[in-house]
């Protein structure tokens, strides 16, 4: 990679100016800002075309990736030193880039006889697919470091940290009693999670009232761009934190909440969700898939398609509006405004007493 970064340094314009570019470009790539159902003038983007589906995705090694991603209508690379866009698409494997100074640079992409790209040749340097995303199926996996029965066990005989201070009475709320709409695929109450286990005894969701009720109003704003809020998991028992936490691996423990200070989860005012289409009932495409372990994660990734990430800064707005942060390393994972308000919980689902 090293002759690819000098030509793309010798080609790079004055820093401030790049700077002001990438910044440029990486606002195109996400819509503008406020929630996206106020604006009746913006629009919907298109579906990327299916014969460019294969071929976005990651190459390269660490230190120098190549982002391949949809905008626009067009296909685009993204660099992690120069922004260098778009393509133009000479065959089906075939695309040149039109932004460079000096002539165009051709990117040769090698597919599987799924029509996935395993590599691109560019400058005569081979830039194998970095495999990020899931193989097969709709949830990445992780090893964890120890059986996870063994750190359940430990789990169960641990206590939560204790906390001072005046705090809320938990008052627990089910998440589907309050919309209609609103609809449940919790994968931790199943093997479908990144760590294979079932860790609820139901597949149910609660949260502390005003959090559940500010989730209900987003889900209602949503409705009117044909969608619903699908839920994939909200109030978690602490001990469930603590075996999340002592089975990740080390260099994935962005992913998951330190135990010794609980999770927002544990305290009820944090809730992992996804828009679905009211019409079909499915999900829809974001950027990466739920509880995915890698930077595709990130709400601000900037590969993908236009509407994955359109989607994706839907969902945001939406919850954003009714007193939501997105959590820096998860597009799917919102904190309500209150959470300091409330103790750690580490009561099952089956002892929930819940309000009405």
């Amino acid at each position: 990679m090293r002759l690819l970064e000098s030509k793309l340094a010798h080609r790079t314009l004055p820093v401030a100016l790049l700077l002001l570019l990438v910044s440029a470009c990486l606002s195109a790539v996400v819509a503008p800002t406020g929630l996206m159902a106020q604006s009746s003038t913006f629009g919907q983007p298109k579906s990327a075309p299916v014969r460019w589906l294969g071929l976005i995705g990651e190459y390269g090694p660490d230190d120098n990736i190549l982002i391949i991603f949809e905008s626009d209508g067009t296909l685009r690379a993204h660099f992690k030193r120069a922004e260098r866009e778009p393509l133009n698409e000479v065959s089906g494997n075939v695309f040149k880039m039109v932004s460079s100074a000096v002539g165009y640079d051709v990117l040769v992409f090698t597919r599987d006889a799924r029509g996935r790209a395993t590599q691109v040749e560019i400058e005569k340097q081979v830039l194998k697919r970095r495999q990020i995303e899931p193989e097969t199926g709709n949830q990445l996996r992780i090893k964890p470091v120890r059986p996870v029965a063994e750190l359940m066990k430990e789990a169960l005989a641990a206590q939560p940290p204790k906390e001072t201070g005046e705090f809320r009475e938990t008052d627990l709320v089910e998440l589907t009693k309050l919309y209609p709409t609103i609809r449940l695929e919790v994968r931790y109450a199943t093997r479908n999670n990144f760590l294979g286990t079932v860790f609820y005894s139901e597949a149910r969701a609660f949260m502390q009232r005003p959090a559940a009720e500010a989730v209900a109003r987003a889900n209602k704003k949503l409705k009117q761009y044909g969608y619903g809020l699908l839920i994939h998991d909200a109030y978690r028992p602490w001990y469930v934190t603590k075996v999340f936490w002592d089975a990740t691996p080390d260099d994935k423990k962005v992913f998951v909440a330190n135990p010794a200070n609980g999770s927002r989860h544990n305290r009820g005012c944090a809730v992992d969700l996804t828009l679905y289409d009211l019409k079909t009932k499915k999900p829809v495409e974001m950027v990466s898939t739920y509880d995915e372990t890698t930077a595709r994660a990130y709400p601000d990734y900037p590969g993908g398609t236009s509407l994955q990430r359109w989607h994706r800064k839907l969902l945001r707005d939406a919850m954003e509006a009714e007193g939501f942060t997105v959590y820096e390393a998860e597009w799917w994972h919102f904190d309500y405004k209150d959470w300091k308000h409330y103790r750690i919980g580490n009561v099952a689902f089956d002892r929930i007493q819940v309000s009405h």
